[in-house]
């Protein structure tokens, strides 16, 4: 067989496994949202607690990714992630036998732990396998095949939901993890066929550290941090969180109904994901789409939190909008990619990913106190509560942009 050969058939495996894994993951995320008004029935919870359960996903991201880092470094990307998708079946199966807050919110940091790997294994071998300026392309491939998730996280799982029990449900995705998991390491490998391994020259604690310090001393990271913060952290937290409650709440749909506007919003996502994808290519720049991307997010987030009762139309097209321009995130991965060398990679991803998952855990916990602190008179929670939240993702994410428009801008292409 010719190495031409080889590498098409490897990469016909690797495209669909990194899917299958980001998949599970984005699921995950997402799970929450559409059958927040039944967890909060059955296990008792307050929009705080929810908000919390929600955020811990993110926690754990955050505290795995450091340490992921490092072993994709150290050990290979490959191994790693299927070790990690073990935690993701204790946590889902955690999950489905919860009986209070208390007890989600540590299945749902579980579950985070075992994702923690997932999108940035991605990340890191899309850039070893493909990289340069087809890096946000290919990303856009798998990042949009991942919002099957999403998808499933809407009406499929709200169907499942009210059919099985939300319960019930989530031992089935245990299985589906744990399958994944196994899968992902039997047919995955660090590297193309007819390259060699990237050296993996540290082997004590201390050179472990000067990499970690190098990452942090890298130039314009923070830049690239600030707004990486917020950029997807506002979409996970309107889809994955609040889109259901308020829908719920402020307009009275039921679970199919809210599940058919997260599915839409979900689309969207993968609509975004696929226009964005080629623009950095497009303009040759990763600064200006990105800051376009976020302006437009700002833009769509405003009328959410100023108008007072917008029909139900409007609510859901500004709902799904906010889904689909969100998406320019995936270039910030590849600005962020840009700026390390490849004996770096493993560290320098994950720490910019921090940013990310810092993001997703603060903005729910944030939003789940303003909301929390409204009320409404039949038990849910009021108009006012979720507009300042909305507003406050807003102003979150315009901060962010306000600090990466003074970043220096990474061109696909470079020019001479």
């Amino acid at each position: 067989m010719s190495l031409e050969t080889s590498l098409r058939r490897a990469t016909l495996t690797l495209i669909p496994m990194l899917a299958a894994i980001t998949i599970v993951s984005q699921f995950f995320r997402t799970s929450i949202g559409v059958i927040a008004p039944e967890l909060i029935r059955d296990l008792g919870l307050s929009s705080a607690t929810l908000g919390l359960a929600n955020g811990a996903f993110y926690i754990a991201l955050g505290v795995a990714q450091i340490p992921v880092g490092i072993l994709f470094d150290r050990i290979g990307t490959r191994r790693t992630v299927a070790w990690l998708t073990l935690l993701g079946v204790a946590g889902a199966l955690w999950h489905a036998a919860a009986q209070s807050g208390a007890e989600l919110v540590a299945a749902r940091m579980l579950i985070g732990l075992g994702c923690g790997g997932s999108f940035m294994g991605a990340v890191m071998l899309s850039s070893r396998w493909f990289g340069g300026d087809r890096l946000s392309m290919v990303l856009s491939w798998v990042f949009s095949l991942s919002q099957i998730g999403t998808l499933l996280a809407a009406t499929p799982l709200a169907y499942s939901a009210e059919t099985i029990g939300w319960r019930a449900t989530f031992v089935l995705t245990a299985i589906v993890t744990g399958l994944t998991g196994a899968l992902f390491y039997a047919l995955v490998r660090d590297d193309p066929p007819g390259q060699p391994p990237v050296s993996k020259r540290e082997d004590n604690l201390a050179a472990i550290l000067r990499g970690l310090w190098a990452v942090w001393r890298t130039p314009g990271l923070g830049k690239v941090l600030a707004v990486h913060t917020f950029a997807y952290a506002s979409q996970a937290t309107m889809l994955g969180l609040w889109a259901g409650p308020y829908l719920y709440d402020i307009h009275g749909l039921g679970p199919v109904g809210r599940g058919n506007v997260l599915l839409a919003m979900g689309a969207a996502q993968i609509c975004g994901l696929l226009l964005f994808g080629p623009l950095d290519r497009l303009f040759n720049s990763r600064k200006w789409v990105v800051l376009a991307g976020g302006c437009l997010t700002v833009a769509t987030l405003l009328p959410l939190a100023l108008l007072s009762q917008p029909p139900l139309w409007l609510a859901i097209g500004l709902l799904i909008a906010v889904c689909l321009v969100t998406t320019y995130s995936l270039v910030i991965v590849a600005h962020g990619r840009s700026l390390f060398p490849d004996h770096l990679a493993g560290r320098g991803i994950t720490t910019v990913n921090l940013a990310q998952v810092i993001g997703c855990a603060v903005l729910p916990i944030a939003t789940g106190a303003i909301v929390n602190a409204f009320p409404g008179s039949d038990g849910g929670y009021g108009e006012l509560g979720y507009r300042y939240a909305f507003g406050f993702i807003a102003l979150a994410l315009a901060g962010g942009l306000a600090i990466y428009a003074t970043a220096t801008d990474s061109k696909p292409r470079p020019t001479t």
